[in-house]
């Protein structure tokens, strides 16, 4: 079994349940935090219904707060809908459920843009306590405009979110979101999210308790970055992570000539293409901030104006 690392949130010790092919190890029947994981090499003696089901019926659910899903078979053939309408219908079983990890898979299984995704829609409405969701994989990735007012954290990591699944995050209403981060991705694997998809997040009207927002991982990233020099949600902010993306010297003139970032805490600017003198301006501009960037990348000829962002494929 490999571990992906997916939740950045998870804060208690993680029991793995086992398949029935690892035997009957001395499991923590009553543990709080599972990870679920079916091997995706076909080789499972049972499938992921099954897997899940005895899940269910073996541990003490209500004492569960967090859920980390793995494999759920083969996550670039079979979709998480399955482990999605499987919780979803035994929601009553995880009174305590605070935490879901969808898509804790190394790229040693699949790579992230492979990773066959589900409607979110679902999980927000059975589970209105939940505070923290994180996804990774955007193909297939859906979600319905909802309103959920228990949500802290929601986190997306991919190589392509469509505009359609974030325009769905900017018409929700999430009254108590902290922390929100879209992995925004490339177009070559479904990422074709624009400026304007993103103005209901960075007017902030539906986000009032947000106090960090990242939009990552962009082939726009200037354009991202210009649109944050003015935008509302940035005002409230503690940390803002424009990083991973094709960020270059414009989108950082931007940010230097638009409305003050000196309140913020943590400003994450890594992976650039950014000169030293530029970089120099901005740590100057920003002495009081927590201003994350090192060196620029080196550019590559393969690349649109030899820029490209950290995760694709």
């Amino acid at each position: 079994m490999r571990r992906g690392d997916l939740s950045r949130f998870s804060s208690l010790p993680l029991s793995h349940f086992p398949c029935l092919e690892d035997g009957d190890p001395d499991a923590p029947r009553g543990a709080q935090a599972w990870r679920l994981w079916v091997d995706y090499g076909y080789s499972s003696e049972e499938t992921f219904e099954d897997y899940f089901v005895r899940f269910v019926e073996t541990v003490d659910t209500g004492r569960v707060r967090e859920l980390v899903f793995g494999s759920w078979g083969a996550p670039f053939e079979d979709s998480a809908d399955e482990p999605i309408d499987l919780l979803t219908q035994a929601a009553d079983r995880f009174p305590n459920l605070r935490l879901i990890a969808l898509g804790d898979i190394s790229s040693d299984e699949a790579e992230i843009s492979w990773i066959q995704q589900g409607d979110l829609t679902p999980l927000l409405g059975a589970f209105p306590r939940l505070e923290v969701l994180e996804v990774r994989g955007g193909t297939g990735l859906g979600l319905r405009p909802v309103s959920h007012d228990s949500l802290r954290v929601l986190r997306v990591e991919s190589g392509g979110l469509s505009g359609a699944m974030v325009r769905a995050v900017g018409a929700s209403d999430f009254p108590s979101l902290e922390h929100l981060e879209l992995w925004l991705g490339v177009s070559d694997y479904g990422g074709d999210a624009t400026v304007a998809d993103l103005a209901p997040i960075l007017s902030g009207e539906r986000l009032p308790a947000l106090r960090h927002l990242g939009l990552q991982d962009s082939e726009i990233q200037d354009e991202i970055a210009a649109a944050v020099a003015s935008a509302p949600v940035v005002a409230g902010l503690r940390s803002l992570a424009l990083s991973m993306g094709a960020l270059g010297a414009e989108g950082v003139e931007a940010l230097l000539s638009g409305q003050p970032l000196t309140h913020l805490r943590r400003l994450d600017l890594t992976h650039h293409f950014v000169g030293p003198l530029m970089v120099k301006r901005m740590a100057a501009a920003l002495r009081h901030v927590e201003l994350i960037m090192g060196e620029a990348e080196a550019r590559h000829e393969w690349a649109p104006e030899g820029r490209y962002v950290a995760v694709s494929e």
